[in-house]
């Protein structure tokens, strides 16, 4: 279809991406799956729907510059600081690796070196909005998996800088300048030194504004009361970043991330985050569906046995490199195994930088439109990837485990127990031991191997599966525990045990404040903070270590559980609204404070005791 408007474009895009996506979800393929297949069907190369990518792709990518500025947001300082070793190490030591044998493959295939150096670095990246979205989809984000992905994903996006660096270098051996040909900037015309110091004066500008200008314009904006205003200064925050990156010639993307980790420690994080995120899911959709519709299937056509080589062996060296990398840090092989096949397709940031190789002559035009076809047709492959390879781990039998989901059930149990790792065997042994019927689901393998050994039974399997929920007797309980590390997939757990066993009584364990008030909105009829109650005893503890008789501290820590317990009900109604939840948390804090103190002196005077100097200051959790 050549001329299309862009109205009739924007039909197509979304009249594609709403038939395949709910599609793909159903056959369990992921959305990612169903764009990708989506925009390779609309795309030029195959029913023609839509002709020219070039300007679809640079406002599709604005999605992947949205996502990193969320990813941005959730990493507050202190975060990145405490994974700095599995960031410079996991990360460095893949990017390394990866680069350096993918460069020894292409020497060995008979390309210049340059070609080969080039080459085994830009395939070395992978796509960090493709693997992001999968894991998210399979909750696997707050996993082993997702952090170790997260940690070397992250690396890899920085490590753009120093390519984009080196690219020139490489090119002067060919008489061209790659950055200035294909990346121009303002900075273009000067020197490399005046180039450098724009770049530090851009990255400092960014710390400066984040740090000391935009939380007062949104507080300002926030008191307007206009929600749309809000949305647009948030969009016009990230759309600001993106240009002055780009005009010293820098990654949008990693300019957005660093904004956003500036903004983490915000007041306005949530709100900012949540006003963003629609945008984020539309705009990753119509990049992935650029990318699908950027395979040239005629080249597929052409060049069969090379696709054929490149873009299995391309995933397969990665994989087993990212898992050696990943065991070597001392995690399990089912999580190096998992995390080397999420890694393992090329990236997004590929196109870019494989266009810019090619216009500087560092990589022969052939070679790199074939490699551009092979990180597209990889990428599309991930998905697919991961699918295969957790139904292989749900076939494998685990060493001294039992055979996933095929061992009998209690009949008409008491309870069921939905994760049985630290928090989980507390409640569940206390259930056990006085007599009660419990089942007990366990998502991940290698725990109830370890469990088992210890002669406790219990079940491989995802608690969130409606049919598997089922069968462990939902219909028959009167309670579920729900004990799931993974704080997305408890939720998930609370809505279907609600939505499809509604006598069942809901006991969830809670991470913190706001996510006991998520698994309450979602269904949950009790929660409890995983760390109160030992934080409360180490808090009696520490009360006897200052002079409290036992007695007195016991009573301070029930007073304070009394307090607390209500400040948590009294919150309950605006914890959806960031910053009344702010204020009221304030107000609530200084009046639990006042009341707790008056109640200690109270109970000292009762008991006659003389504290001396010694003072409680109540805190809240």
């Amino acid at each position: 279809m050549q001329g299309a408007s862009l109205l009739e474009t924007a039909v197509i895009y979304l009249s594609a991406g709403v038939i395949a996506v709910p599609v793909a979800t159903r056959l369990g393929l992921g959305s990612v799956l169903g764009y990708l297949i989506a925009g390779a069907v609309i795309g030029p190369f195959a029913f023609g729907f839509v002709a020219d990518q070039t300007s679809v792709m640079h406002f599709a990518e604005f999605g992947v510059v949205i996502m990193l500025f969320l990813i941005g947001l959730e990493v507050r300082p202190s975060i990145l600081w405490g994974m700095r070793k599995s960031f410079f190490g996991l990360g460095g030591a893949q990017v390394v690796v990866s680069g350096a044998v993918l460069g020894a493959i292409g020497l060995a295939l008979g390309l210049f070196w340059q070609e080969s150096f080039a080459l085994g670095f830009i395939l070395a990246l992978s796509s960090t909005a493709i693997v992001l979205q999968t894991l998210e989809e399979r909750h696997l984000r707050q996993t082993a998996t997702g952090t170790a992905s997260f940690a070397i994903l992250l690396f890899q996006d920085i490590s753009i800088i120093p390519m984009f660096a080196l690219l020139p270098l490489l090119a002067a051996s060919h008489g061209g300048d790659a950055i200035a040909h294909v990346n121009p900037s303002a900075l273009t015309p000067y020197p490399a030194w005046v180039r450098a110091l724009g770049v530090l004066a851009a990255v400092g500008v960014i710390i400066a504004i984040g740090h000391y200008l935009i939380r007062p314009v949104f507080r300002f904006i926030a008191n307007a009361r206009q929600r749309e205003i809000f949305t647009a200064a948030a969009l016009l925050l990230v759309v600001a970043v993106t240009l002055l990156m780009e005009a010293v010639g820098l990654s949008a993307a990693l300019g957005a991330f660093l904004a956003g980790v500036v903004l983490a420690e915000s007041e306005f994080r949530r709100e900012i985050e949540a006003d963003i995120e629609p945008f984020r899911g539309l705009l990753l959709g119509l990049f992935f569906m650029s990318v699908g519709a950027s395979v040239d299937l005629r080249l597929v056509a052409h060049h069969p046995l090379q696709l054929a080589a490149l873009v299995p062996g391309l995933m397969i060296v990665k994989a087993v490199l990212i898992f050696g990398i990943t065991r070597l840090s001392g995690a399990e092989a089912r999580t190096a195994a998992q995390v080397g096949v999420a890694l393992s397709q090329g990236g997004e940031f590929a196109f870019v930088l494989l266009g810019v190789a090619s216009s500087a002559g560092v990589i022969a035009t052939d070679i790199s439109a074939l490699a551009t076809v092979g990180v597209a047709v990889s990428m599309a492959l991930t998905p697919i990837a991961l699918i295969l390879f957790e139904r292989a781990c749900m076939q494998a039998r685990p060493a001294k485990g039992p055979e996933p989901e095929n061992e009998a059930f209690d009949e008409r149990p008491d309870a069921i127990i939905a994760g049985f790792g630290r928090f989980g065997q507390i409640a569940g042994r206390l259930l056990i031991v006085n007599g009660f019927k419990t089942s007990t689901l366990e998502a991940s393998a290698e725990q109830v191997a370890l469990v088992r050994r210890f002669g406790r039974r219990v079940n491989y399997g995802d608690a969130t599966r409606l049919g598997l929920l089922r069968a462990a007797g939902a219909a028959d309980a009167k309670l579920l525990v729900v004990a799931i590390d993974d704080r997305d997939a408890a939720e998930k757990l609370v809505e279907i045990a609600t939505r499809h066993f509604p006598h069942l009584k809901i006991l969830a364990r809670a991470y913190d404040r706001r996510h006991a008030y998520r698994l309450l909105d979602k269904g949950a009829d009790i929660v409890e903070r995983e760390t109160f109650e030992a934080g409360l005893k180490l808090g009696e503890e520490a009360l006897k270590s200052l002079g409290f008789e036992d007695h007195l501290a016991a009573r301070a820590r029930r007073l304070f559980r009394v307090h607390d317990e209500e400040m948590f009900r009294a919150l309950e109604t605006v914890w959806k609204d960031e910053e009344r939840f702010v204020i009221a948390t304030r107000e609530t804090s200084e009046r639990m404070n006042e009341l707790l103190a008056a109640d200690l002196q109270e109970m000292r005077d009762e008991q006659g005791v003389d504290m001396g100097t010694t003072a409680v200051r109540p805190t809240i959790n």
